[in-house]
């Protein structure tokens, strides 16, 4: 790829500094304060904090700069975020700039970029699920652009540790570097300390439960997408609408996103919220009551939800996005995401501490629909859903 003047993309970026990144790409990024301002040559002052840029002059140490695309809380958290760590453990041993892209919309604004047949300076892209996977290829497949997304990994060093049942791209293009699984979380402390989590999702449904869980809106989060696709997994296809209507009838609240629904969580408008088995990590961070944040997973399953990272197929820096991939699985770097980004490797045999591990939970048995399975139905099933509570 070049620009209009036929001079290299990387030159382009050396020339005008990375700094200048976020206004060529259009990204509208959140600021990320202090933890995209580390490193030498980071933005500093006069910079963009959006996107976590080096500005300034070249020189003749900067052989390269690396466009990693992600979701912002990845770079900008306001608790912890691995993406700040994760540039100054790369540079400090690469000689390449890495540059972080953050787009509001996601991967969405490379599919809209993609479908306007316009190029987009990123080479890899951190976050992706089987669903954003899937909405790629649906629309490259309907004709709504022509080249490929994404390149296949091929072999990465590291990637025969990855965990079983993790990978989640037939075609592995997007490879796992963290994975988190989808519990219910709940307060110990509510009605005057005796409340108990049900055990089971027909539990669930017991009107002594009446009003008591928080949950997302499978067509607009994440978290809600994956509790509703345990709900399939539990009931069928052909039962998960009616255990939706005995949830309803028992006074479920349904939120439009995690957060929302994790503040009402907070303020004990509720015992119950679907949210993530590694609740503990960041509670026992922040100081708070860990009776506030018991673990429960349900039918002794939690949903797993694997995050993948993949180069884009027209990146112009191939071998350099390559070893930023297999940097990210190597064992002390899987770690030290985890930690950060409050999930689990997805390798085996990162050397998490001891007090990580007492608080993040992982179920008895993991449960995941495949790729093709969700390809064939997950539109169908979200549409079901949709169209008999999304207003009610």
């Amino acid at each position: 790829m070049t620009d209009g003047n036929g001079r290299s993309r990387r030159r382009f970026l050396r020339t005008v500094g990375a700094a200048g990144v976020a206004g060529l790409a259009g990204c509208s990024a959140e600021p990320t304060g202090e933890e995209t301002t580390s490193g030498p040559t980071d933005t500093s002052e006069g910079g963009d904090p959006g996107t976590g840029t080096a500005t300034g002059e070249p020189t003749e140490s900067m052989a390269d700069t690396l466009v990693v695309a992600t979701y912002p809380p990845f770079v900008n958290a306001p608790s912890t975020s691995p993406g700040a760590w994760l540039k100054r453990e790369f540079e400090s041993e690469f000689d390449a700039t890495l540059v972080y892209q953050t787009p509001d919309s996601e991967l969405n604004y490379y599919i809209e970029r993609a479908i306007q047949g316009v190029d987009f300076e990123a080479d890899v892209y951190v976050g992706l699920d089987t669903g954003q996977l899937i909405d790629v290829d649906s629309k490259r497949g309907s004709g709504q652009f022509t080249d490929p997304m994404f390149a296949e990994a091929g072999d990465l060093a590291g990637a025969d540790r990855i965990k079983q049942g993790l990978r989640f791209d037939p075609r592995n293009r997007a490879v796992p570097f963290d994975t988190g699984y989808v519990s219910l979380v709940w307060n110990a402390t509510m009605e005057g300390g005796e409340f108990v989590a049900p055990e089971t999702f027909e539990a669930m449904t017991d009107p002594a439960f009446e009003g008591d869980l928080i949950a997302q809106n499978p067509t607009t989060s994440t978290t809600g997408e994956a509790f509703m696709l345990h709900t399939v997994h539990a009931f069928g296809e052909d039962g998960y609408l009616d255990y939706w209507e005995r949830l309803q009838n028992n006074g479920v609240t349904v939120l439009g996103s995690w957060s929302d629904s994790y503040s009402a969580y907070l303020s004990e408008e509720a015992p119950m919220i679907v949210s993530y088995s590694t609740d503990q990590v960041y509670a026992s961070a922040e100081g708070q009551d860990l009776q506030k944040h018991q673990i429960r997973f349900l039918n002794d399953e939690g949903y797993a939800n694997p995050e993948g990272m993949a180069r884009f197929a027209d990146s112009d820096a191939p071998r350099l996005a390559e070893t930023f991939m297999e940097f990210m699985l190597r064992p002390e770097i899987q770690a030290g995401i985890a930690q950060r980004n409050v999930s689990f490797p997805a390798i085996t045999g990162a050397p998490l501490p001891e007090d990580y591990a007492q608080y993040a939970k992982e179920p008895p048995e993991s449960v995941t629909f495949t790729y093709d399975e969700l390809e064939a139905n997950l539109n169908t099933w979200t549409d079901q859903w949709a169209r008999r509570f999304a207003s009610g």
